[in-house]
């Protein structure tokens, strides 16, 4: 998700749209570029659970759902770190050069906005409900953007992430050669990668699919907008929890998903092992 002029889930501290402070404008050098730590350290957490996984070591079980807990956790941590960075990216390409400054451009997920947004609920909702829940928030200056396009490329940039990460999945998924717990595990992320897309795209305020066509909205309605943001989106989320609206929601993504080519019953396998806590 990107935060325009408001919080997505709460106020912007004011210093981040004066001409003071974590505005200032940004050194243009290499380490504004250079991933973090954090994020390195991510990766190879998500390198070695995968390599555990691909291995097969470990027999189906309580061993496995371990090595697929953290492996599908931290490369569900990585992706949100890329959404966004495609908005980062994008609005840095179009004229908005503070998002190098604040580190966005190091995929450094204790950059965000909100901590508990962009973090903690996307990893509680994976962890209790298998929802790939957009997180992160990133602070754009659309007044430094271009053009409207410019802010509706943007938006756009952080579910398209997502949607071409689940294509390179479900590639990869279609060449493998033999069903095991390390495929089991990708098909999951590619039903998060999709859930995340078609969340974000939704119209809603405070999402990327609002964020999209914002600028081309009356200038009155959009600032109304921005102030029920918040609650649109905790009202969205609250959907999620109603069986009917969730039943619907989830057999769209899961057509959206066997479009792709992933085998029926993969995702549910690999659901199945993430949640190790489950399994006898």
């Amino acid at each position: 998700m990107t935060e325009p002029r408001y919080g997505q889930l709460g106020p912007v501290n004011p210093a981040a749209s004066s001409g003071s402070g974590d505005s200032a404008p940004p050194a243009r050098s290499r380490t504004g570029w250079r991933p973090s730590p954090v994020f390195l350290g991510i990766v190879a957490v998500a390198a070695l659970s995968g390599w555990v996984l691909w291995s097969g070591n470990l027999s189906w079980g309580i061993g496995l759902g371990i090595a697929a807990f953290f492996f599908v956790t931290a490369c569900w941590v990585i992706t949100l770190c890329l959404h966004e960075f495609g908005h980062a990216i994008v609005a840095y390409r179009n004229g908005d050069l503070s998002v190098a400054h604040r580190g966005y451009l190091t995929l450094d997920p204790l950059r965000y906005t909100h901590m508990l947004f962009s973090i903690v609920l996307p990893l509680l909702f994976l962890v209790l409900g298998g929802i790939g829940l957009p997180g992160g928030a990133v602070f754009i200056d659309r007044r430094a953007l271009r053009s409207r396009f410019a802010q509706s490329a943007v938006s756009a940039a952080g579910p398209l992430i997502n949607l071409a990460i689940a294509i390179v999945l479900a590639v990869a998924l279609a060449l493998r050669e033999a069903n095991t717990p390390f495929w089991a595990a990708v098909a999951f992320l590619v039903f998060l990668q999709v859930t995340s897309a078609i969340l974000n795209l939704l119209p809603v305020p405070g999402l990327d699919g609002y964020g999209i066509i914002e600028p081309y909205l009356p200038r009155a309605f959009a600032a109304q907008a921005a102030r029920i943001a918040p609650f649109a989106v905790l009202g969205l989320f609250a959907l999620l929890w109603i069986p009917a609206f969730n039943a619907a929601f989830f057999s769209g993504i899961n057509g959206l998903v066997s479009l792709l080519g992933v085998p029926d019953g993969a995702v549910g396998a690999g659901y199945g092992l993430y949640q190790f806590w489950r399994q006898s």
